[in-house]
């Protein structure tokens, strides 16, 4: 199947405030004909981002410069006018997830390739959308390339306790074998345990000094409940952050029961189905 390109001229035609919500940023006050933002090259009070809606170009007037929506990509995300295509490319067949499937884990066809520091710009897009800062991120994940049948994939990755990865971008969810959770070791008599990869994230966000100080143990399936038992008798208080839908709140109410040091921490994103949900919903503005 021919892939279509996209070129600097239908690119220039990608609405620039869909460009910022992607990233992110979101209006202050809106008009017929314009949008004001807070600038999202430099911390700000008030809103001096002018974008025009009728000629979709952007003008900062704290800085004195604009241009059209790849300028303002490629200052946003630090990339070169080609990444910037590829990620302006999102809403066109083929962008730089195109066409990635879900594959068996066990599969032995799946061979890692490269691990880096997060830095491709459909990554980085991806953790604006969860409202991810990129200096989280890479202090507890990297940029895992691998392939599978002999194709290239690409995602954000959090290593599991055998040296598996979990492995996410903004098409699907998947790992590496051998699948098992991360734990995170601190030497603390206190010890979290979070559902997934974004629950960490987004509590590193929320109360970096209990990520940095606490023992962690990211579970990265509800179904490592009772392989991680094991661990609670050892530690003195056990915090729960996990999803809320049935089988997090089983997992909690089987847990809380049985251990008298066990707490439920869910009271703290109640209404929304986990941290990151609750993490995107506060910083919508």
């Amino acid at each position: 199947m021919m892939k279509r390109k996209i070129n600097c001229e239908s690119a220039r035609a990608f609405p620039i405030e869909k460009a910022l919500a992607n990233l992110g940023h979101f209006p202050q006050k809106t008009a017929e004909k314009e949008a004001w933002f807070l600038s999202p090259f430099r911390s700000e009070t008030q809103a001096s981002f002018k974008v025009s809606k009728t000629m979709n170009r952007w003008y900062d007037h704290g800085e004195g410069i604009g241009g059209n929506v790849i300028d303002l990509v490629c200052r946003i995300l630090k990339c070169s006018v080609k990444e910037a295509l590829a990620y302006l490319n999102q809403d066109w067949p083929s962008f730089s997830f195109q066409q990635q499937q879900p594959f068996n884990s066990n599969d032995n066809g799946l061979a890692i390739t490269k691990i880096q520091n997060i830095k491709h710009p459909a990554l980085i897009q991806y953790l604006n959308l969860r409202r991810i800062p990129l200096q989280i991120a890479n202090s507890y994940c990297s940029e895992v390339w691998y392939t599978f049948k002999d194709k290239q994939f690409f995602a954000i990755g959090l290593q599991n306790s055998k040296n598996g990865w979990e492995l996410r971008n903004r098409i699907f969810k998947n790992s590496s074998s051998p699948k098992s959770y991360t734990h995170l070791q601190r030497n603390s008599k206190h010890l979290i345990i979070l559902e997934g990869m974004f629950d960490l994230l987004s509590l590193a966000v929320m109360n970096g000094s209990l990520i940095k100080d606490l023992d962690v143990i990211v579970l990265n399936s509800i179904a490592f409940i009772e392989n991680v038992e094991t661990h609670i008798s050892n530690y003195e208080i056990v915090d729960l952050y996990l999803d809320n839908d049935s089988a997090g709140q089983n997992a909690t109410l089987y847990l809380t029961k049985k251990y008298s040091h066990v707490n439920d921490q869910s009271d703290a994103y109640k209404n929304h189905k986990d941290l990151n949900d609750f993490l995107c919903h506060e910083r919508k503005g």
